[in-house]
């Protein structure tokens, strides 16, 4: 039988003593979700999730007791969070399902366990372990499938599907982190049947679901698949089939560059070299005024005036981006190292050679500055001397 390490949680201060004070040694709380999954595959899990058979306000009690701060993050979902000095962690009291537009549920709490793991979406995220003694509950074949690399839904893909639209899409996400080789069969046929659902999210879940894919060491693959079956197509149609090749080539160039991966670059990987479409993509999806400015910068050209130009007149990570879409990674990791200048003159000192004040000030300006960068940023004993010969020209015209 399978065990969850209980080493992988006695580090943690304090949890301890929030387990305790929830009644592991009767039965009442386990560990769910995603720790106990990434736990039992040796990977480091930041966030602790437990499911308890306490009601929500016996918890906030029993959490004040022990001597944390109770916070009622989702109280209306039987969910506190508990703020532990090793960090927070989150307790839901037992629940099932009893309504569901596709968007959000509404619940009833319980004390089954299988009832509750049957309301989570893949058996991969289903199992629970016994904080005390490592057990796993598998009520779904989740251990096997955990095994296999397989994500597979609970019960049918269709009704989960309907439960909560944005599962087509965590599907994908979880396959491209987890999955090998193929997607499951009966899952992959009805996130293709029910693409039209995203339609009724909000942007923003799709955008921050997306990105999260995006964010994944190499989801290239399963992007194609998605564009393949035209999943996106509902709600982001400028993204072509084509553009998983673009993202293929981006994901090697990160790599050859030794940079993480960056889903805002992804993304404008997968958008046409447009800057008209990717504005509206950027304000379809809801991104912050920073993120769509970055998304926008990312797709013009990147071997106008030299790497160095670029970063110096964009930015150097709007520079990066730019090279790694190019597929310049030598060019990219030098800028990731360069320290960008500022022009070692101002206006003012145009003005104490002779100048007068107004738009020939900053026309001549800009001639310097045009020439520091065409020479590579030199010194500022060069940028004098650039500044005396625009001068006297600017005099002299």
């Amino acid at each position: 039988m399978r065990r969850l390490a209980i080493e992988s949680w006695q580090r943690r201060t304090g949890l301890g003593t929030l387990l305790t004070a929830l009644g592991v040694d009767r039965g009442q709380t386990r560990f769910v979700g995603g720790f106990v999954r990434d736990s039992l595959l040796g990977l480091k899990s930041t966030d602790v999730d437990c499911a308890t058979r306490l009601q929500p306000d016996d918890v906030l009690e029993k959490v004040k007791q022990a001597g944390f701060k109770a916070v009622p993050t989702g109280l209306a979902h039987g969910t506190v969070t508990a703020v532990l000095p090793s960090g927070p962690v989150e307790v839901t009291t037992l629940r099932r399902d009893v309504a569901t537009d596709g968007r959000r549920a509404t619940i009833f709490y319980t004390d089954d366990w299988r009832e509750d793991a049957a309301r989570r979406d893949f058996t991969i995220n289903g199992l629970s372990a016994d904080p005390t003694t490592g057990e796993i509950h598998d009520y779904f074949g989740g251990l096997d499938d955990l095994e296999a690399g397989r994500v597979r839904f609970i019960g049918d893909p269709l009704t989960r599907i309907a439960e909560d639209h944005l599962r087509i899409l965590r599907f994908f996400r979880f396959h491209a982190r987890f999955g090998k080789g193929d997607p499951d069969a009966s899952a992959l046929a009805a996130c293709t049947a029910r693409a039209n659902d995203l339609m009724a999210l909000s942007r923003e879940r799709i955008a921050d679901e997306l990105l999260k894919l995006l964010a994944l060491p190499d989801p290239s693959a399963t992007i194609a698949i998605i564009l393949s079956r035209h999943i996106l197509r509902p709600v982001l149609p400028e993204i072509e089939s084509d553009a998983a090749d673009r993202l293929a080539a981006l994901v090697a160039a990160e790599r050859a560059a030794e940079m993480s991966a960056d889903p805002l670059r992804r993304l404008a990987a997968l958008l046409p070299r447009d800057v008209a479409i990717v504005e509206a993509v950027g304000a379809r999806l809801k991104l912050s005024n920073a993120a769509r400015k970055r998304l926008s910068r990312a797709v013009g050209a990147a071997d106008v005036e030299g790497a160095h130009a670029l970063a110096y007149r964009l930015g150097r990570e709007s520079a990066i981006d730019r090279l790694l879409l190019a597929n310049l990674p030598n060019a990219a990791r030098m800028i990731s190292q360069w320290d960008v200048p500022r022009l070692p003159i101002s206006g003012g000192s145009l003005v104490a050679r002779g100048l007068k004040e107004g738009p020939l000030v900053a026309a001549t300006l800009q001639a310097v500055e045009a020439q520091w960068i065409a020479e590579e940023f030199p010194d500022a004993a060069r940028v004098n001397a650039i500044a005396d010969e625009k001068v006297r020209s600017a005099l002299a015209g």
